[in-house]
């Protein structure tokens, strides 16, 4: 069995309208203007491109500031720093540990374990996560889309992965806190798990079989 894990709200947290709302108090007066702010800055396509990797750092700022009136220095200052508030989210990351340890419990099965991961994040946050956080080092493989210039939930982004590693679908699960995603996981055949809580996860993966 192969599992695949999205980082954002799934192994990290992402908490974009909190971030909003603590950095532009004057535009995020209420939940719901908090809401529409930040999905304007993180749901944008000027964000899906630095994702992506097709437009910079410096590039993403210019054009949010220019776009949404804000002030460029002040969102800079949230923006260049948000690979530092992606914390690891400590059920989760149990989880991926006792996900390692079952895998070298099942390495000579016939069915062995492999771990993954499959991140729209841009190569400057990724680089930080990679220098900061030793358990990625436990995966088996897997693709930021800022290094490869897809992002999900286009095929192509999944295809690469799965030809990547030789993934077969039907012994292939995606978790994502996305529920686009992980319908796009699905249409490749893949299983597909939508993250709402760690313990749902691991009952959903208990159900597929894997026993940890």
């Amino acid at each position: 069995m192969n599992v695949v894990f999205d980082f954002g709200a799934v192994l990290f947290t992402w908490r974009p309208v909190e971030m909003v709302a603590k950095w532009f108090p004057e535009r995020a007066d209420s939940p719901a203007a908090a809401g529409h702010l930040a999905h304007e800055m993180f749901g944008h396509a000027d964000w899906l491109a630095f994702d992506r990797g097709t437009v910079s750092l410096p590039e993403v700022i210019d054009l949010m500031a220019q776009r949404l009136t804000l002030d460029r220095a002040k969102l800079a200052t949230l923006i260049e720093p948000m690979d530092l508030f992606l914390e690891p989210m400590p059920e989760s990351v149990a989880m991926l540990a006792r996900l390692v340890a079952l895998r070298e419990r099942a390495a000579l099965s016939d069915d062995p374990l492999k771990l993954y991961f499959l991140s729209n994040m841009p190569a400057p946050f990724a680089r930080t996560l990679e220098r900061l956080h030793a358990f990625l080092g436990d995966f088996d493989g897997g693709i930021f889309s800022g290094d490869v210039q897809h992002i999900k939930p286009e095929p192509a982004i999944f295809e690469l992965l799965q030809s990547r590693h030789g993934l077969e679908p039907a012994k292939t699960v995606f978790i994502d806190d996305l529920l686009g995603n992980v319908q796009a996981a699905q249409a490749r055949g893949w299983h597909g798990i939508h993250f709402k809580s760690t313990a749902q996860v691991e009952q959903d993966l208990k159900a597929l079989g894997l026993d940890f």
